[in-house]
């Protein structure tokens, strides 16, 4: 258990639910339900050996976080997972229904090893390590089938390591879901193209021979599509989207949508994940104003994201 006061509340609780459910419990000197309760986290909080981190705020010198949360009584808690408030509760529950509560939300054992083991399987990539880094992501799988974020990695370094096959098996699982996942959707379209180049006569044509075929017939769009994927293949997305809108102006129902969905797909795959714990406006993920006025400046790659997003929008409108 720890105090949380506006000045360390964006690194202690903001950064810290990035990877570990964070509880945060409001309470006041003077409350006496507090002081029954307070106890009873830190007890659980010692008997769940990590699975979630306590935080304490005292909401009469922390007026600002207490408001923020929209807290009206106290004791309350708050549990947030990824930077935002996921659930809470008011008033000083007894021990079985504080575990009950959390046990809706902290993940299993079983899922704490996994993610363990995917942390070390980032640290073999930065190590330039792929081989024991896809070992250790196939350990994470094996122990939590459900650990998406272990099966999209191991997919991408397959990927990577050009074993195709692999990656789609690992696909088909997720594939099979409905809704498909977007980010499962946008690698199975990576692996399309990256077996139209291997399999497919034209993947072994110059980017001259498709321009030819193109300027003869703007409506060539197979040659256009085939041209796209011939693209990300040799990792030139941003010019693979733009033969792909040519497409969409065109025809936008043109194959089933596959130029619309490929585009899709690689937005979804140039797209860096969520880490940060604060968003273009200066606030942190839980709304609080830490910054003053936004001093942020722009992503390149993220800038570069939304003028793709903003032009498949006004082909499609």
């Amino acid at each position: 258990m720890m105090d949380v006061t506006i000045q360390n509340f964006e690194a202690e609780v903001i950064e810290a639910s990035m990877t570990t459910p964070v509880l945060v419990d409001f309470w006041a000197p003077w409350c006496g339900p507090c002081k029954s309760l307070g106890p009873v986290l830190e007890k659980v909080e010692v008997a769940y050996e990590g699975r979630f981190k306590l935080v304490k705020i005292n909401s009469d010198e922390e007026q600002q976080l207490a408001q923020a949360f929209g807290i009206k009584s106290i004791p309350t808690c708050v549990l947030l997972k990824n930077g935002q408030p996921v659930d809470g509760f008011m008033g000083a529950l007894p021990e079985g229904q504080v575990k009950q509560f959390l046990d809706k939300h902290l993940p299993a054992a079983e899922e704490l090893q996994a993610q363990a083991t995917a942390e070390v399987a980032q640290q073999h990539l930065e190590a330039d390590d792929p081989h024991s880094a896809r070992a250790a992501l196939e350990q994470a799988l094996a122990t939590d089938p459900g650990n998406d974020d272990a099966r999209f990695d191991l997919i991408k370094l397959l990927i990577g390591l050009g074993e195709l096959a692999e990656a789609a098996a690992l696909l088909a699982p997720a594939m099979s879901r409905i809704p498909v996942p977007l980010r499962f959707e946008a690698q199975t379209q990576w692996v399309n193209a990256l077996e139209f180049v291997t399999n497919d006569p034209r993947g072994e044509w110059e980017l001259a021979k498709f321009d030819e075929l193109i300027g003869q017939n703007k409506r060539d769009f197979e040659t256009r599509f085939a041209k796209s994927r011939l693209l990300i293949a040799v990792g030139q997305w941003e010019a693979a989207m733009d033969e792909l809108l040519e497409i969409i102006m065109r025809d936008k129902k043109w194959d089933d949508e596959a130029p619309r969905k490929t585009f899709v797909a690689l937005l979804e795959l140039m797209t860096p994940p969520k880490s940060q714990a604060q968003d273009a406006t200066g606030k942190s993920a839980g709304g609080i104003e830490l910054m003053g006025k936004a001093a942020l400046a722009e992503d390149p790659l993220l800038s570069m994201i939304s003028s793709y997003r903003r032009k498949l929008s006004m082909a499609l409108n």
